[in-house]
């Protein structure tokens, strides 16, 4: 049979980007950026973010937290992510953002209320502009895909940086149409958008292998004719990297980028999962030998950075900052039934009159 001769389009590449080993050994030069102070500061922030997820499980096992996301091994994503967006950029995450929403100045009595009930916790203090958390699956994209366009028409003085949108959602959202949408929708208009996909292997109880047979998530950012690049999301100073650069790219007028940051879930999918039930034992205990706090602190300690009074000292008052702020949440009187419509509506919908008059009688 005679086969056709074609001609070739297009080809593409996807590159990983990778400073810190799971041992802690540097691969390659470590950027400018990465001094021991930043570094340091890494490293704390990620510890306080896992001392804060710990309790947030303690609290909801003892009924006074809702469900809750827990993100541990997943820090650097968060914490590398967060910091890496300026002050004026506006923010729209999932759910699992506990590091990120840390590094956004969010403090740890908004977080703790957030997944108490109260809607107050997301009208945060500092970060004005950031979205709300979104449960949802790949909603939020959209949503962010929509900010870069606001952001980027209403960009006047040309001689001014542009300000960037950054949205995050986990491997499974990448399978939503919602992400897809984004995606082709920022390409083509070449939005200020940056979105970084928490590939941490699982969508709920589903593996990534399920989910799509593209070998990296991070070509899917071909079908939109954007960047894609893949980070190993255990190594911080990759992450902080490659969101830094993917930031600047998009603030330039270049367009965006999809960052696909490999990790593993080392906890259940929320505090309403058994993981136990769907992940292998073995697979788990190796991908404990990959995680991002422990890496860090191999290579400091290794750089002689780092020494067990400085960590004993870091312990001391991450416990203080973490008591004093899970007080305050306990301690906070909570607000009426009908907060729930408040914060959701400008004008309340007729149709819901007669359940927020019922709720009125509740208070």
């Amino acid at each position: 049979m005679h086969k056709p001769r074609m001609q070739l389009l297009a080809s593409f590449d996807i590159a990983s980007l990778q400073y810190l080993d799971q041992r802690g050994q540097t691969t390659q030069a470590l950027p400018d950026f990465a001094t021991p102070d930043t570094l340091i500061t890494f490293y704390r922030q990620m510890s306080l973010a896992r001392l804060v997820d710990d309790r947030a499980v303690k609290l909801q096992r003892t009924g006074q937290l809702g469900t809750y996301p827990s993100t541990l091994g997943q820090e650097a994503i968060g914490v590398g992510v967060g910091g890496a967006l300026a002050k004026t950029d506006v923010y729209c995450p999932n759910y699992r953002e506990t590091g990120a929403l840390l590094e956004r100045g969010v403090a740890i009595e908004e977080i703790l209320a957030i997944w108490g009930g109260d809607e107050r916790g997301q009208n945060y203090r500092h970060a004005r502009e950031d979205l709300p958390l979104s449960v949802p699956i790949a909603t939020q994209m959209l949503h962010a895909a929509g900010v870069a366009f606001a952001l980027k028409y209403k960009h006047e003085n040309l001689d001014e940086p542009m300000r960037v949108a950054v949205t995050s959602g986990g491997d499974g959202a990448t399978s939503k149409g919602d992400f897809y949408e984004a995606i082709n929708l920022a390409g083509d208009w070449k939005l200020p958008l940056v979105v970084v996909i928490n590939n941490n292997q699982w969508a709920i109880s589903v593996p990534r292998s399920a989910q799509t047979a593209c070998k990296t998530i991070a070509q899917k950012a071909i079908s939109a004719g954007i960047r894609g690049l893949q980070v190993d999301g255990n190594d911080i100073i990759a992450v902080r990297e490659a969101v830094t650069e993917a930031i600047s790219e998009a603030r330039n007028n270049k367009g965006p980028t999809l960052i696909e940051a490999v990790s593993y879930r080392l906890c259940d999918h929320t505090t309403a999962d058994d993981a136990s039930r769907y992940q292998s034992k073995e697979e788990l205990q190796q991908a404990w030998e990959r995680e991002p706090i422990a890496r860090l602190k191999a290579y400091m300690l290794s750089a002689g950075i780092w020494g067990d009074s400085q960590e004993e000292e870091l312990q001391r008052e991450l416990a203080e900052v973490l008591e004093k702020s899970v007080n305050v949440y306990l301690n906070t009187v909570k607000d009426v039934p009908t907060a729930m419509f408040d914060h959701l509506y400008q004008q309340l919908p007729e149709a819901l009159l007669e359940q927020y008059q019922a709720l009125q009688g509740d208070d």
